[in-house]
């Protein structure tokens, strides 16, 4: 692939799995401390073993650890672009890991998955190929059904879609194709194609790149999330949520308006000024999300309140929106 000009980068699980080997262990620990520690004795025996198979071919490696949370903060974010852009104009082939040591959620949900995804906004990547030990995404689960069928092309993430994911736990892994959908999902928003493929074919990657029909394809989305847009949607965790009536619904989706305090009817979560939460209607559906200008606290005690009357409720007023235009995306229907 470099040979051809494609500028790989690398995201890798594996660093509990080789801790595991190194240390001899079956079974893989409950215990998240003891994860964490496991995934530090493994994380040199995975450079290592990229280090061994990438020398053979003359190409040097160099391991990148990220966690979400540091990629939720911008300015993080921006430094790690700069740092992986400087090793590929190197001719350096980075391996981006989950930092298993300290990151605690990551470790509990195995989201390399979605990790890869964001570092295909990171790295504003052309195509995000998703590995896994099926041949694709099936129209059924293919564990025990035989005339299960892989579907080639997957145009939209519907809820038949997601509905067809399940969950996948072995002894050194966790995720499966639920975390995939969710990863190809964030890279579509993105304006990214993603491939899903079965990583155990020797010949997989050199396949895709003769152009032959390999694996699931996902379409990206025609309208494309970028920048600071696409950061807010997908690179930051929801800390809460706020219900909305069918105004600010059609506000929001229809006229490209803020959210004001009037449309919001209920307040779930606790979250501070500045933090990501996600706009439902009432039936629970998601429509957007957002950087909000009060805090949890303050929103409820505005709620459904018109804007001139922030002052009087709370003795101070930030600004006449809750979330203005420019911090908010409009998520139903991606």
């Amino acid at each position: 692939m470099k040979s051809r000009g494609v500028e790989p980068v690398i995201v890798s699980s594996g660093a509990i799995a080789a801790g595991m080997k190194k240390l001899k262990l079956d079974e893989r620990p409950k215990d998240i401390a003891l994860k964490q520690a496991i995934a530090a004795c493994g994380q040199s025996s995975l450079m290592w073993y990229y280090e061994q198979a990438f020398s053979a071919y003359g190409e040097r490696v160099a391991q990148i650890l990220v966690t979400h949370d540091g990629l939720s903060v911008r300015k993080r974010f921006l430094n790690a672009r700069k740092t992986v852009m400087a090793l590929l104009r190197m001719g350096v082939i980075p391996v981006v890991n989950e930092n298993d040591t300290v990151a605690f959620e990551e470790i509990v949900l195995g989201d390399n998955d979605n990790l890869a995804a964001m570092v295909t906004s990171l790295v504003e990547a052309d195509l995000l190929i998703m590995l896994t030990d099926r041949d694709g995404f099936y129209d059924k689960d293919p564990v025990g059904h035989a005339d299960a069928e892989i579907i080639p092309v997957i145009e939209e993430i519907d809820e038949r879609i997601k509905s067809l994911a399940g969950g996948t736990d072995g002894a050194t892994t966790t995720g499966g194709m639920k975390t995939k959908i969710q990863a190809a999902r964030t890279a579509m928003a993105f304006g990214v194609p993603t491939i899903i493929a079965n990583g155990k074919r020797p010949t997989v990657l050199r396949d895709m790149f003769l152009g032959k029909q390999v694996g699931t394809l996902f379409v990206p989305a025609k309208e494309r999330l970028r920048g600071r847009k696409h950061w807010i949607a997908y690179m930051l965790k929801p800390m809460g949520s706020l219900v909305i009536d069918g105004g600010a619904k059609r506000a929001l989706l229809k006229s490209g308006r803020s959210l004001l305090p009037a449309g919001i009817k209920d307040v779930r979560g606790r979250f501070d000024m500045g933090e990501l939460v996600t706009c439902v209607d009432e039936e629970g559906v998601e429509v957007a999300r957002g950087l909000c200008s009060y805090g949890s606290h303050e929103i409820g005690k505005i709620a459904g309140m018109r804007s001139n009357e922030i002052e009087k409720a709370l003795g101070y007023r930030y600004g006449d929106e809750v979330i203005h235009r420019d911090d908010l995306v409009i998520t139903e229907g991606r």
